[in-house]
C-alpha cells in the first residue's frame, strides 16, 4: 500500500492533499496557539492510528472471547518533553467484565499493531527523486 502526499503552490495553502485507500484528507500543519485547526496535523494522525488501531484490537478479540462489552472508547494526546514524542492512551471499556478480562484487554491494547510499531525499531528510507516536471 502507497499513501501519497501532494502540496501545491497553486492552491494558496500549507495544507497538502494526502491520497489514502478509501479517499483524499486535508492535512496541515499544528494550528497556532489560540487558532482553531482546520485539518488534522500530522502528530494528529500518528495519534489516531493508534487510538484507531487499538479500538478495533479490542473489539475483535472481545468479540472472539465473547466478552459482553457495549462500548469501547480509545483517546489518545500525546506532549514534546525532554526531545520525546510522549503519547498517553486512555481506554474505557464498557460492559460487564470481570477483573480477568480487563487485564487480558489491557495486555491485547499493548500487542496492537500501531503501539507495536510506534515501540518497535523503526526504519524509514528516502531518497529524492529527479525533479519530473
Amino acid at each position: 500500500m502507497t499513501i501519497q502526499a501532494q502540496w501545491n503552490s497553486e492552491r494558496g495553502v500549507s495544507a497538502c492533499e494526502v491520497a489514502l485507500p478509501g479517499g483524499l484528507l486535508s492535512v496541515d500543519i499544528d494550528a497556532k496557539p489560540g487558532t482553531p485547526a482546520t485539518a488534522p496535523s500530522p502528530h494528529d494522525l500518528l495519534d489516531a492510528a493508534l487510538a484507531a488501531c487499538t479500538t478495533l484490537t479490542l473489539e475483535l478479540y472481545a468479540q472472539r472471547k465473547a466478552m459482553e462489552v457495549r462500548q469501547i472508547d480509545v483517546k489518545v494526546t500525546h506532549r514534546h518533553e525532554a526531545g520525546a514524542y510522549c503519547m498517553q492512551r486512555s481506554i474505557q471499556v464498557f460492559g460487564a467484565l470481570t477483573e480477568d478480562q480487563r487485564a487480558a484487554l489491557l495486555r491485547v491494547a499493548e500487542a496492537c499493531p500501531v503501539h507495536k510499531t510506534l515501540v518497535g525499531d523503526i526504519q524509514i528510507e528516502t531518497r529524492l527523486e529527479a525533479d519530473a516536471l
